[in-house]
């Protein structure tokens, strides 16, 4: 039998059977007052929850989170709203628009909105990371107890238009929430019109204020739509005593007592009888017989998507509809025959999907039906008539969480006299946790005669071609596999050296790259791994204090949990230095990784594209080992701002963070000074036995990482390890003084001055170069010169002292002289002699004509 439902006759919501409103209990202890309009308390309980910030809790009657509702109710309010919106842009505009909803509790709520809607496509946010889908940005929720959102559209140009976008909320409190969704989207593809959309607005005076102030700021016009409207007063000191009231109320409500083989409105009955709650952990597990559940085989349409956790389209919307009275009858072929108030019970982002399901069901049938969801939201549960949260079931979570596991919650679900409940989850969330003994199914199988589990296929976008895992040691290099992942490819087996004279040779003859063939990797003499040693020794503890300073200050200002991501290969050792770092001081286990970036090429755009589908772009940050003149700071903003065209991926921030900064050419530092970092004193052999990294055409293809060898043999001469080891005994010692620095170098203004480059100007005129290319400043880089290149002379600092043993030993076997300099702003630059162009490359890789 089919009932007819107006989706816009919602507006009876009712109170409690008792004639209580569901705030009174909070309101009468706490204070708390809901002002404004009239319809609030209709809309609007009260409860408490433990948090830091914010003791109360506005609970939505309507809104199918956290307490059962008309799925008719539910639907819709957002059908309403979401037509509000179309009256209010147009259907021109409505068209170009895209709706935004917020996990997890708007998912549905926005979705539904986007159906009022009716013309533009639906995506929210989501908790849940999905490798192999590039995100289009996130934000933080600063309130909530779980913070992060991704946004991971299927499509990258979802967000790329102009049109208006709405976002959809189900209370706007203070507006954090959406000026940080505005302030990270604008950012990214700005756009001249934003529509909010609330079921209850909230805000303060000064709150409202906020949002127009941004909107000026911005230059966009931002409208609001809301059911209803009002303010929360809240007394001096309600924080205080709601914390209290947690506290007492937590901690004293014992653990349940209910008859494992009774049930709270069996089916010839029609009492609810309301259960305690409290806080607690996850329940004893049931014992004795229990109910058996049964799944129901919805027949879910084929690649159509679950939900918008990767956007839906009108198009999706249509297959839905279409699929609806199947699958509804077949929940209502699965119920038993007398069942007459039935539960559909979603799963925490799962809310659309279900809520629809419910409401096709109450529709075709004569039977009650209610729905709700599943919560991350930990809530105080009080058996009162005036509280909004009467009894709670806690299970732990079954999804496999990317936060790892925890609690999840169903509230006033225990109770409430469903003759059935059915759990609909997707399949991602279909593991042994929700069988468990202590699971979700267990937990409602108590409470309920009959449980059905209706499971919906996890959609997953069609990904792109896929790029092989990170290289790790000891398969190749002689770091531990955990210290550093390897985007590149092995060409071990490939022959690429070349001496240093017939090398440029070929470059300069055939216009070569110089990233088309390697240097022969030059083997210290004992003397000068004696001066390796010793400088290490002696610089150890400065270096530490380095590595501590630039983690200190990636952590404060970049990610509380960065993704290192170093330049082979000089940047290696030092991302995993500032990794050790992180581990010793914050207990932080960081992923670390090591990509290509070539002089001319850019950086290896397969990494960055493998970076991007297994973290977010904005938690990168990008680490090498010392500046020069910052060519290669140049080259990786250029590549970056190239490759957010190619790829419509953004996110990454092309700032990096250097142990040595003596060039002022980044923010992110651990010292300004010019002094010997020992890893820049060898090759492979304290890189961990990786050679600089190639980009050749018949080596490289479109799909593959840039390549690099792994020098096995030179296992005798490695120090790798050695030197970190030394490196990080040190960070005890250093530890206060690294964090006092950073925290003084954080409140100094630290903007790049760009004096190398100024004074490798400077020089490469004075010197008659008349190319900036081959003046390699700053002990590291002049070190390369004399490792790899083709010297003609070095400039020393006058009085340089021990920093530079190594580079006079250098010179000296290689018949270079070395120029005392007064007033030169490095300890010492390395020259190429412009006449002798066979060791002279230029910014693209290529031989310098002179």
């Amino acid at each position: 039998m089919e009932k007819a439902v107006n989706e816009g006759e919602h507006r009876e919501v009712r109170d409690d059977a008792d004639g209580v409103w569901s705030g009174s209990w909070v309101a009468e202890r706490l204070g708390v007052e809901l002002a404004g309009d009239g319809r609030l308390t209709g809309l609007l309980g009260l409860a408490l929850r433990r948090n830091p910030k914010r003791a109360h809790l506005l609970v939505s009657n309507v809104l199918g989170k956290h307490v059962p509702q008309s799925p008719s109710v539910v639907y819709g309010y957002g059908v309403e709203l979401g037509r509000r919106v179309r009256d209010l842009l147009g259907d021109d505009e409505a068209r170009r628009a895209v709706v935004l909803g917020y996990a997890e509790t708007a998912t549905g709520l926005g979705h539904s909105v986007a159906d009022g809607l009716g013309l533009a496509p639906y995506l929210h946010s989501t908790r849940r990371p999905v490798a192999g889908v590039t995100p289009a940005g996130g934000f933080e929720e600063s309130h909530s107890h779980a913070t992060s959102h991704l946004l991971l559209p299927e499509d990258p140009a979802l967000f790329t238009g102009d049109g208006p976008l709405v976002l959809v909320d189900d209370e706007f409190s203070t507006g954090n929430t959406v000026l940080n969704t505005v302030r990270d989207l604008h950012a990214r593809y700005p756009r001249r019109r934003y529509v909010v959309v609330a079921l209850v607005d909230m805000r303060s005076a000064a709150d409202a204020g906020r949002l127009a102030d941004f909107a000026e700021e911005i230059g966009a016009r931002v409208d609001l739509v809301a059911a209803a409207s009002g303010t929360v007063r809240l007394p001096e000191g309600v924080l205080e005593k709601g914390q209290e009231l947690v506290a007492r109320y937590g901690s004293a409500g014992a653990a349940p007592s209910w008859p494992v083989a009774q049930f709270p409105a069996p089916l010839e009955g029609a009492a609810d009888t309301p259960l305690s709650g409290a806080w607690g952990t996850a329940r004893p597990a049931p014992t004795g017989p229990q109910p058996e559940y049964e799944r129901i085989d919805l027949h879910w349409p084929a690649d159509l998507p679950d939900g918008a956790r990767h956007g839906f389209t009108p198009a999706h919307r249509a297959r839905l509809e279409a699929a609806l009275p199947a699958m509804a009858a077949r929940i209502a072929e699965a119920l038993p025959h007398n069942a007459r108030r039935v539960h559909i019970l979603g799963f925490e982002e799962l809310m659309y999907a279900p809520l629809r399901l419910a409401r096709e069901l109450e529709r075709t049938t004569d039977i009650e039906v209610r729905y709700s969801t599943t919560t991350r939201s930990p809530v105080l549960a009080v058996d009162d008539p005036g509280y909004a949260i009467r009894t709670r079931l806690a299970f732990p979570a079954h999804d496999d969480p990317a936060d790892g596991p925890g609690e999840r919650y169903a509230y006033n679900v225990a109770g409430a006299g469903f003759d059935a409940v059915v759990a609909v989850v997707d399949s991602a969330a279909d593991t042994p946790a929700l069988h468990a003994p202590d699971g979700l199914l267990s937990r409602l199988a108590a409470h309920t005669p009959r449980v059905l589990l209706a499971v919906i296929p996890s959609y997953a976008p069609e990904r792109p071609s896929m790029l092989p895992e990170p290289l790790r040691g000891p398969a190749f290099s002689s770091y531990a596999p955990e210290e550093v992942g390897w985007l590149l490819q092995d060409l071990s087996d490939v022959t690429l050296e070349a001496p240093t004279e017939e090398r440029e040779e070929a470059i300069q003859s055939g216009g070569a790259h110089y990233a088309e063939s390697l240097p022969v990797e030059y083997q210290p003499t004992e003397q000068y791994q004696e001066l390796f040693h010793a400088a290490l020794k002696e610089s150890a503890a400065r270096i530490a204090q380095a590595v501590g300073v630039v983690t200190e200050t990636v952590l404060a200002e970049r990610s509380p949990r960065p993704v290192l991501v170093s330049l082979a290969r000089a940047g290696t050792p030092v991302g995993i230095l500032m990794r050790r770092w992180a581990r010793h001081r914050h207990g932080l286990d960081l992923p670390h990784y090591a990509v290509s970036i070539v002089r001319g090429r850019g950086i290896d755009a397969n990494a960055l594209r493998w970076l991007a589908r297994h973290h977010d772009p904005r938690d990168v940050v990008f680490v090498d080992g010392w500046t020069g003149k910052g060519a290669i700071t140049r080259e990786l903003a250029q590549a970056l701002e190239e490759f957010e065209k190619s790829d419509g991926i953004t996110g990454f921030d092309p700032e990096i963070a250097v142990l040595a900064d003596p060039g002022s050419c980044v923010r992110t530092y651990g010292t300004r000074e010019d002094f010997l970092i020992p890893s820049a004193c060898l090759n492979s052999t304290v890189s961990g036995l990786i050679s600089r990294t190639v980009l050749r055409a018949d080596l490289v293809g479109p799909d593959d990482f840039h390549g690099a060898k792994f020098y096995r043999e030179l296992a005798g001469t490695d120090v790798s390890v050695a030197f970190l080891d030394a490196v990080s005994a040190r960070f005890p010692e250093v530890t206060d003084a690294a964090c006092a620095q950073a925290k003084e170098l954080l409140a100094t203004d630290r903007s790049p001055t760009w004096e190398g480059w100024a004074a490798v100007e400077r020089i490469s005129e004075e010197y008659a170069i008349h190319d900036v290319n081959l003046v390699k400043p700053g002990v590291g880089e002049t070190t390369r010169v004399m490792l790899r290149r083709v010297p003609w002379k070095v400039l020393a600092r006058a009085g340089a002292g021990s920093d530079l043993d190594h580079v006079r030993l250098l010179a000296e076997q290689r018949g270079v002289p070395v120029e005392e300099v007064d007033g030169l702003p490095y300890t010492c630059v390395g020259l190429i002699h412009p006449k002798y162009t066979r060791g002279a490359t230029g910014a693209d890789g290529k031989a310098v004509s002179v």
